[in-house]
């Protein structure tokens, strides 16, 4: 296969929706939307959308995000707090763990590492 450089966009790519598991809900009824445009030898990377909610997160991958749009706070189990908003990025590593909240429907770039 050869290297591409794309630009990622929704336009072309099927979405995908979910929620959040109901055992990690706390609060609200979050839609989640994603836009997958890799998937490959442990590497995935798109955009994806929630509209306002909360639910509980752990994450056992690596996560680089960087917010297009809507406002987020992370309140996680370590008592770090994290406001995320258009035009922040941010690297999560494996262990972090807490509840995702969305303030404002958020859209996201994200690259995936397992």
């Amino acid at each position: 296969m050869s290297a591409l450089i794309f630009r990622m966009a929704k336009d072309g790519v099927a979405a995908v929706e979910s929620r959040p598991d109901p055992e990690t809900l706390v609060r609200g009824d979050p839609v989640h939307t994603s836009w997958d445009f890799e998937e490959r030898d442990g590497l995935y990377a798109g955009l994806w959308q929630s509209t306002p909610g909360a639910w509980r997160f752990h994450y056992e991958e690596w996560e680089y995000i960087r917010v297009h749009e809507g406002r987020a706070v992370l309140t996680c189990d370590d008592g770090t707090v994290m406001e995320l908003k258009a035009g922040d990025s941010v690297v999560i590593r494996p262990g972090l763990s807490g509840v995702w909240e969305v303030f404002e429907t958020m859209l996201k770039d994200y690259v995936i590492r397992l």
